[in-house]
């Protein structure tokens, strides 16, 4: 089997009216660019999710649409990683299943990873469709997680963003980790871009995040990487066959 040049996780949870939309405008965008894969995983979705899902990869016989579901409810992080993990191709992108991010912005994101100077870019939503409240409270949390672990990232919640696999499987894991993905990269040595993309108003469904389901954890999250920054091991190894 011919390996993809690309693969895009796309994790899900109770987004059953935005599935058959998201995968339709996935495959309009990326479609031209070659072999791809977009891998779609459910964390346990109570509603009917999972079925938008198989019923759309039956009804496109020949799309490039892989389902996989997590056996219990583990968190964005846990489905993003599963994705990885099964992913075939060398590139991963990965964005939400909201529809508030454009697959659009994927194109200049793998354009960047094509020049080889990056291990990743990141999405900055420029322009958020968000309350006033949300976008506040996100303000803060990324002021509070640049000055706790020593990086420096505007918009760490952003969904959108590729990497090269390799840096998503070195990567130290723990739930929560995608909002540090970024961060974890660059200490490991890779380069890491953020770029402006767009952002859209949901308009079905609900949010999963707000400020209490996020700020404690947040916090606590924060103070572990920042111990990770302090531990971390970059080398690097050559074989050596013959004596110099």
């Amino acid at each position: 089997m011919t390996e993809p040049h690309f693969s895009l996780v796309v994790p899900i949870y109770n987004e059953e009216e935005n599935i058959h939309a998201l995968l339709e405008e996935v495959e309009a965008v990326l479609s031209g660019l070659g072999l791809m894969e977009v891998i779609l995983v459910d964390d346990r979705s109570s509603d009917g999710s999972l079925q938008r899902a198989l019923e759309y990869k039956v009804r496109q016989e020949n799309c490039c649409l892989r389902v996989l579901g997590l056996e219990s409810r583990c968190g964005q992080s846990a489905a993003v990683m599963a994705g990885v993990e099964l992913a075939r191709a060398p590139i991963v992108m990965t964005m939400d299943g909201d529809l508030q991010n454009d697959p659009r912005d994927l194109l200049r994101m793998l354009e960047l990873l094509a020049s080889g100077e990056w291990q990743g870019v990141t999405g900055l939503r420029a322009d958020r469709q968000d309350s006033w409240l949300r976008r506040l409270s996100s303000r803060l949390g990324n002021g509070l997680r640049n000055l706790i672990t020593g990086d420096r990232v505007s918009d760490s919640a952003c969904g959108i963003k590729a990497y090269r696999r390799e840096s998503f499987l070195r990567a130290p894991r723990f739930d929560g980790m995608h909002r540090f993905m970024a961060t974890l990269v660059r200490q490991q040595g890779g380069k890491v871009l953020e770029i402006p993309v767009t952002h859209r108003a949901r308009s079905a469904g609900q949010s999963k995040y707000g400020i209490g389901n996020r700020l404690w954890r947040g916090l606590r999250d924060c103070f572990a990487v920042r111990w990770l920054r302090e531990r971390s091991m970059n080398y690097q190894v050559r074989e050596h066959r013959e004596a110099p």
